[in-house]
């Protein structure tokens, strides 16, 4: 039996001075319908770049965030599920914890390099707001929000947090 094929990629914790989190709005077109996602900004890693390497670009492409340290290996997110990623049998996703002050989220992609992204916006959240959410769009992690308080309210753990999808 050969290993299932995942799309290993990072993305970035990014909380501000009051705590509120900066999330992607991704728009996805699928068979059933249009799906909205909130997710951490990042991407997939390629061959040829380490995790760090790889955060430090998206960052630098989708948010317009310069990272100069090694931000803290928050979470870890494993799914095998051939429906979460086209052209693979499922995700790893490795989440760093960036602490910054508040900014207007303008990467180097225009916008239209973000929409071939699926990304149609960004936004700031209060973890509270993400608790309390009820409307139809989703979450990645689906219960963000809790690990969210607990990362706020325990800081950086001692080794990653394994995720739910």
């Amino acid at each position: 039996m050969t290993s299932p094929n995942l799309r290993h990629a990072v993305r970035a914790v990014i909380l501000n001075e009051e705590d509120r989190i900066l999330l992607c709005r991704f728009v996805l077109s699928e068979p059933s319908g249009t799906i909205v996602v909130w997710a951490a900004p990042g991407g997939g890693v390629k061959p040829d770049e380490t995790p760090l390497d790889a955060l430090r670009r998206e960052l630098r492409e989708e948010v317009g965030l310069i990272l100069d340290n090694e931000p803290p290996h928050v979470w870890h997110q494993e799914a095998v599920d051939p429906g979460i990623a086209k052209g693979y049998d499922g995700i790893v996703n490795d989440y760093f914890l960036v602490r910054t002050t508040s900014f207007m989220p303008r990467g180097s992609l225009t916008n239209e390099q973000l929409a071939a992204e699926n990304i149609k916006g960004m936004r700031w959240w209060q973890p509270q707001e993400i608790l309390e959410y009820h409307g139809v769009d989703l979450f990645s992690p689906r219960n963000l929000g809790t690990p969210l308080a607990a990362l706020i309210a325990e800081g950086i753990p001692s080794r990653p947090i394994r995720l739910g999808l």
